[in-house]
């Protein structure tokens, strides 16, 4: 199938961005990568008025580290995470995303948006507690990760609002697993651990409808030091506290065992001998 008729802008400002969103009245699309709108175009499953092309917006395409946290810009492709040497786990997420093609459209402020709970950057922001600035008609405003996701595909940004950029804290040690059918797809689940500011935090990706931030398990690694029976209490922790379901790819109960046995492969890996001071 093609795409259904719609009209096309290229603004050269957030404000101008955010103008024509406006203008569209819920019925326009912001287009960076276009990696996962493309497909929902083509399939006409989404028919907006028109099509917003951020590219050519100076400012977006930024990363710049201020103490332990680096600022993202929208635009910063996912290649370029997996290029960058600030933040190990960032690197390592980006990794899986998809294929050499897909990483170098695909943009960090439009996985956020897209907002799939099974993609990998949504599942690093939730872990990492990231903030998200977007720009609306009202001005610009922050958005915690937890607040941001609402569904599956589904945000608490506003209609005329455009992501602009995130800020990511670079933790201290780290954890990421992921299983999935082959290289490239989406996990069936994934697997964050991390330690910032002397706090674990544990998040669980692909199971439910948003990022699953398992406090039960970060409380059990936040209670002493971190050996193997502490480690398994803390993977069966995330593992029982999760509602998920059976779908076409696997059942309830297998995504229950994975995330029990992948939470146990991430919290190991951030809590091994060689990740001392290593961030």
């Amino acid at each position: 199938m093609k795409a259904a008729p719609f009209d096309y802008v290229r603004p050269p400002s957030v404000a101008s961005a955010v103008h024509h969103l406006e203008e569209a009245s819920g019925d326009g699309k912001i287009i960076a990568g276009g990696q996962s709108l493309a497909p929902v175009l083509a399939m006409r499953l989404a028919r907006p008025q028109v099509l917003v092309d951020i590219n050519r917006i100076p400012g977006l395409s930024t990363i710049s580290r201020s103490d332990d946290v680096l600022r993202i810009g929208a635009l910063v492709r996912h290649h370029d995470l997996l290029e960058q040497h600030h933040s190990p786990l960032l690197a390592e997420a980006a990794r899986w995303i998809g294929h050499a093609a897909i990483r170098s459209r695909g943009t960090t402020g439009g996985s956020i948006a897209h907002a799939d709970p099974s993609a990998e950057l949504p599942v690093v922001a939730a872990a990492l507690d990231a903030t998200i600035h977007a720009v609306g008609p009202d001005g610009r405003r922050t958005i915690a990760a937890v607040d941001l996701f609402e569904g599956a595909l589904e945000t608490s940004l506003e209609e005329s609002e455009m992501i602009v950029g995130v800020d990511m804290p670079i933790p201290t040690t780290w954890g990421f697993a992921e299983l999935s059918r082959r290289h490239g797809d989406f996990g069936l689940v994934t697997v964050v651990v991390a330690e910032v500011e002397g706090s674990w935090r544990v998040c669980v990706g692909g199971l439910a409808a948003v990022p699953f931030r398992a406090r039960e398990s970060e409380s059990i690694l936040d209670g002493g030091s971190v050996a193997d029976g502490r480690v398994r209490e803390a993977a069966q922790a995330a593992a029982a506290a999760i509602t998920t379901s059976s779908d076409l790819h696997a059942s309830a109960d297998y995504r229950r065992a994975m995330a029990e046995e992948f939470t146990r492969r991430a919290i190991e890996q951030a809590t091994a001998p060689s990740r001392a001071g290593v961030h």
